[in-house]
């Protein structure tokens, strides 16, 4: 039986057969494997790589903003976005509703966000989740959902500083204030890493930085965040007293044109983005223009005073209250007889102005009001900065040569007669006007003599002294102002009942550092005065403004009596 197993001719060509096919199948393995290992490797290799690494972006966060006290006013948060490759979300329905309810969100918004984005990879569902929240939806593994960092700004004095500061939008790009003007130079430059991801798209390796990221450049403001808080507090505090539409203040440092404070009414949240309307996130200081008033007195008695028409003891007979130029009447408000150019200040002569402009050309005057700024930019850099309308002297009529003496006609912004007095406050110098802190003062051109500039301080401060900006005044120190109550021009002329309130002045008088000016736009009610609505505001800010800054006081004797008084209860 044996023998005959072996010599049965099928048996053996059965044998042979499998073993030609296992010795084939072995050699076709080993070419495979071959080819695979050695011919193919690098294809085979880079294929691998291609499903498995990535580049992807490495944010950089925008430059932090600081006042002149390197106190933080934007900063940039991590925060974390929700993005889905739609293939992979879409291939398991459940997901979307899964993602929606830990969202909190409608299916039906995810659905419409996706719809017809079948051939892209990349969609946001959420923007800038705080990391935490971020967090626990990446956990629970959805297929197709992805998280990617990025940059929220943040503004510790929310409204208080919003004006200037302005905001981002959701990709970090500057779009209003400081954070417009200067976003070349606070936004960052992203960077780019090579990365290895599981099945799910997680990280799970960091394979090569390709670009490192480059944050933002910090700056520092010349705000001073103290004097900022103060300024917005007793503005707000004003408009809504006197139920106004709206206000505007600023306070600069005269001797360097440093901006130490500016604020508006009404103001905006930057962090709630329902609240950006062009009415309220717009920098009125800046932005808004209105016609100065009696403000404008001092600039009309400088450019008499340089081109010798007035001398500081010189009279003008504003008899009998009135004074017709062209057919108009231009009135006091009573006879004040004789005044000089104190009086003139103090009683707020419009006959006093008009004489005096009267008394010279026109076109000196405008030469006049042209080294004070009016008419172009204060060089603050802020976005939409206005220059205001200040018409060249050729287009002057007589009547309106007399009504710019005392503010009607022109037109300023805040910023702008701000800058203007602060010309006055530091001896005849123009400096600059900047929002950028300064180690060192900007080079300043005379544009008045230092006599003139003295002349001028010494009678206004009769306004406040004995005049209508008596509410301005800050015990221990003599403050130089001026108030203006302009009545607001409507579709049929000059209004009665509508008014813009306004004080600009300077303190202390002996060396005269902090120069403010405070517009509160329709005030409502019985009081509309400047010296009734502005003057308190500019007492109250300026009082604590010269403490903070340890400006020694003209008279420490009348500080200490007032103390003493406080302390007894005689206020």
């Amino acid at each position: 039986m044996k023998n005959f197993k072996h010599k049965n001719p099928v048996f053996a060509i059965r044998r042979y057969s499998v073993v030609v096919c296992i010795l084939a199948g072995l050699t076709l393995l080993t070419a495979r494997a071959y080819e695979l290992q050695v011919l193919n490797s690098d294809f085979l290799h880079s294929q691998g790589t291609a499903r498995q690494q990535r580049v992807v972006a490495v944010p950089a966060h925008r430059g932090t903003i600081s006042d002149r006290n390197n106190e933080p006013l934007a900063i940039s948060t991590p925060v974390d976005s929700i993005w889905v490759n739609p293939e992979e979300f879409l291939s398991d329905p459940s997901t979307l509703y899964r993602l929606a309810q830990q969202l909190e969100l409608d299916p039906q918004s995810i659905q419409s966000k996706l719809a017809g984005t079948e051939d892209r990879e990349f969609i946001y569902i959420v923007r800038q989740l705080p990391p935490s929240r971020a967090a626990e939806i990446n956990k629970s593994g959805l297929p197709g959902v992805y998280l990617q960092r990025e940059y929220r700004r943040y503004y510790p004095t929310a409204e208080v500083a919003a004006h200037i500061l302005g905001f981002t939008d959701i990709d970090d790009h500057g779009q209003e204030g400081i954070e417009l003007a200067y976003d070349a130079w606070l936004a960052g430059h992203p960077g780019a890493k090579r990365v290895v991801r599981d099945r799910l798209g997680q990280v799970i390796e960091n394979v090569d930085s390709i670009e490192a990221a480059n944050p933002g450049h910090d700056l520092t403001l010349s705000i001073d965040r103290r004097l900022q808080f103060l300024a917005y507090r007793e503005l707000k505090a004003a408009v809504q007293k006197h139920n106004a539409e709206s206000g505007s203040l600023v306070l600069l440092d005269s001797f360097t044109g440093e901006v130490l404070a500016m604020v508006n009414q009404p103001a905006f949240n930057p962090h709630k983005r329902d609240e950006l309307h062009g009415d309220r996130y717009r920098n009125r200081a800046v932005t808004d223009v209105f016609e100065p008033g009696s403000t404008m007195k001092p600039f009309t008695a400088a450019a008499a005073l340089e081109y010798d028409y007035l001398k500081p003891t010189s009279k003008v007979n504003t008899s009998p209250g009135l004074v017709r130029v062209s057919g108009h009447d231009i009135k006091d408000l009573r006879n004040y007889g004789v005044l000089d150019l104190q009086g003139i200040f103090l009683h707020s002569s419009n006959v006093g102005a008009t004489k005096v402009a009267l008394s010279m050309p026109a076109s000196e005057l405008w030469h006049t009001y042209n080294r004070f700024g009016f008419g172009h930019s204060t060089g603050s850099g802020f976005p939409g900065e206005s220059i205001g309308t200040l018409n060249h002297f050729d287009q002057w009529s007589k009547l309106e040569q007399a009504t710019m003496s005392f503010g009607y006609g022109l037109s300023v912004t805040a910023l702008q007669l701000a800058h203007a007095y602060s010309i006055l406050a530091n001896g005849g110098f123009d400096r600059p006007i900047t929002l950028v802190r300064q180690d060192e003062p900007a080079v300043a051109q005379r544009v008045l003599s230092a006599e003139t500039a003295e002349t001028l301080r010494n009678s206004l401060s009769s306004v406040v002294d004995d005049g209508s900006g008596r509410l301005a005044k800050v015990p221990g120190y003599r403050i130089a102002g001026k108030t203006g109550t302009v009545r607001k021009l409507t579709k049929s002329g000059y209004s009665n009942e509508s008014h813009m309130s306004v004080f600009a002045g300077m303190a202390p008088l002996s060396n005269p550092r902090l120069v403010m000016v405070v517009v509160v736009n329709k005030p409502s009610g019985e009081q509309y005065y400047g010296g009734q609505v502005a003057a308190p505001v500019f007492g109250n800010v300026i009082a604590d403004a010269l403490r903070l800054l340890n400006i020694p006081p003209d008279d420490p004797k009348a500080m200490f009596v007032d103390r003493i008084d406080k302390v007894g209860g005689r206020t």
